[in-house]
Parts: structure tokens; C-alpha cells; sequence
């Protein structure tokens, strides 16, 4: 199943949920179940197809009372100060500032900078991320797989080890989107 799927899981997991999922990505490259260059592009593309969108989304719906409630918050603002003093240098690095992720391509999409220069740097940044966070998991996903290879499972134990996975990623997920919409 994941060879099968497991390249459209990074790409939507790159776009949506972030790290976590390219550097499973990378794991399930290491172990063999997807190319590593398919992984790496994966992730890349997701991560930039989603920021895209919510650059898209910040220029296209600046007044939307959605975004009215992003610029109340105190991330949003943060991130147009910041925008404002390294404009090149914040459109590139905001994916790998933490709690930034979200909400800087919405706050840069109600700002003064171009389309095209967005895009262009955008591609570049996600390009990196996608390669470094996959390649991550590529190079320890030798000590996950010896860890994980110490447990043997037997019968049906493992629905249990992949249903406890699940609900152990839907509750970090669930996490991490209350804590984002706290801040």
C-alpha cells in the first residue's frame, strides 16, 4: 500500500501536516517502499503547492473575515514585521520556523510583494526543505528501522501497533492545529 500510495501520502502530507510526513517519507524511501528522488519531489511540490495557495488565498481574500482573524494574531504579525525588515531571506526560511508555516504565506500574500517574486522563491525554499527533511529520514531511518525491527509483532498485533500509530498522529495533528489556532 505504500508503494502504491506512499508518494501521494508526502505530497499531501507535505502541503498539510509538514515535517512529520517527509521524513516518513524519507523512512519509507530508506526501507525501499519509494524512490527517494520521488520523495524528495514529493514533498518539494506539496509543500510548495500548499504555500501557493495560501499566498494565493491571503492576496486573493485580504478583507475575508478569515483572514481578518489570521491578522490578529500575534504569528501573523510577527511575520509581516519580519517580512518587512528581510523580505527575501523570510520568504525562503518561514517553512523552517516553527509556528510560522502557515500563516506567513497568507500574511506575505496580503503584503506589497510580487506574485513572481514569491513564486520563484518559493519553488527554491521548497525545493531544500523537501530534499533536507526527506533526506533526514533517508539517513536515520537506519536506527528507526533497527528500533522498529526489535519489536515483532505477532497475529494481529499489528493492527493494534498501526492503529496506536494513527491515533498517535491524529492526536499530535489535533495538537498542534489547537495550539495554532490558540496562538
Amino acid at each position: 500500500m505504500i508503494g502504491q500510495y506512499g508518494l501521494a501520502a508526502v505530497f499531501l502530507g507535505a502541503g498539510i501536516e509538514g515535517e512529520t510526513m517527509v521524513l516518513a517519507g524519507g523512512l519509507f524511501a530508506h526501507e525501499g517502499m519509494i524512490s527517494l528522488p520521488g520523495a524528495m519531489i514529493a514533498a518539494a511540490a506539496g509543500s510548495f503547492v500548499a504555500d501557493q495557495g495560501f499566498f494565493a488565498a491571503g492576496r486573493r481574500f485580504r478583507s475575508h473575515r478569515w483572514v481578518q482573524r489570521a491578522q490578529g494574531k500575534p504569528a501573523f504579525a510577527k511575520a509581516l514585521d519580519t517580512l518587512e525588515r528581510h523580505p527575501i531571506s523570510f520568504i525562503f526560511a518561514f517553512r523552517f520556523l516553527y509556528g510560522l508555516r502557515t500563516v506567513s504565506p497568507i500574511a506575505i500574500g496580503t503584503s506589497h510583494v510580487p506574485t513572481r517574486t514569491f513564486l520563484w522563491i518559493n519553488a527554491v525554499a521548497a525545493a531544500v526543505w523537501g530534499a533536507l527533511f526527506t533526506a533526514l529520514g533517508y539517513v536515520f531511518g537506519t536506527g528507526i528501522a533497527e528500533l522498529l525491527g526489535r519489536y515483532r509483532p505477532h497475529g494481529r498485533q499489528w493492527l493494534w501497533v498501526a492503529g496506536a500509530a494513527v491515533a498517535l498522529g491524529l492526536a499530535f495533528g489535533a495538537f498542534r492545529w489547537w495550539r495554532r489556532r490558540a496562538a
